[in-house]
């Protein structure tokens, strides 16, 4: 799969994109990220993106000229519903778990606009529409963030997930195996610090498969429970 993200802070990615999985996923050609300059498509000699809002108001917003240049560098060929266009927005429809499994399935590319300031000129969802793609609102969360660079590190991450071959033979889904948020425990057994204790529950040392499933099933956030 490839990600397209369309920033003003391109060496916000630099180092989580270049660590762990992810690094290891682009070695095998897995993930195809790439990371535009918005600067770089700018005609201004200063390289200025952005204008104040007409009507008003406080804060700057960014520009549609160098937006609209940057899209059309990614010389876009393939069918429609194959490309996924993001603009991060705090009103946006809520990313979750099931959008990120679909996308992986559903989408060869991923397309993402790191809006930061006041916004984004919203002529660019006229503009997309013409290029002949449906842009999406998108938000990761109820609260608002300075830019779109961050929600756009977690879409990569939580989609890259779902890509056959991204976990490796040895490892799952956390959320098929048990569900998101169960409780894991490894060794020591008994942990001492301060005059505590700290034990691993028994029923994970019992080696009873059956109680050690249904311990699980009963644990908040799985999705066994009954």
């Amino acid at each position: 799969m490839r990600f397209d993200i369309i920033t003003i802070f391109p060496h916000i990615f630099d180092s989580y994109l270049n660590e762990s999985m992810i690094k290891r996923a682009r070695a095998k050609r897995l993930l195809d990220i790439r990371v535009h300059d918005l600067r770089k498509f700018s005609t201004d000699k200063h390289k200025k993106v952005d204008d104040r809002p007409y009507g008003g108001g406080p804060g700057m917003v960014i520009k549609l000229e160098p937006l609209v240049r940057a899209l059309s560098s990614l010389k876009l060929k393939m069918k429609s519903e194959k490309v996924k266009v993001i603009l991060f927005s705090a009103s946006g429809k809520q990313f979750n778990v099931k959008m990120a499994a679909d996308w992986a399935k559903k989408y060869d590319r991923v397309i993402m606009i790191a809006g930061h300031y006041e916004g984004v000129d919203e002529r660019i969802k006229k503009v997309v529409s013409d290029f002949g793609f449906r842009i999406s609102d998108l938000s990761i969360g109820p609260y608002v963030l300075t830019g779109g660079e961050l929600p756009a590190l977690v879409v990569v991450d939580a989609v890259s997930r779902h890509i056959p071959g991204f976990l490796g033979k040895g490892e799952s889904l956390e959320e098929k195996r048990h569900g998101v948020g169960v409780p894991v425990y490894t060794r020591p057994e008994i942990f001492r610090w301060k005059e505590k204790v700290y034990r691993v529950p028994a029923v994970l040392r019992s080696g009873d498969h059956k109680k050690i499933e249904g311990w699980r099933r009963g644990m908040p956030g799985s999705n066994t429970s009954a």
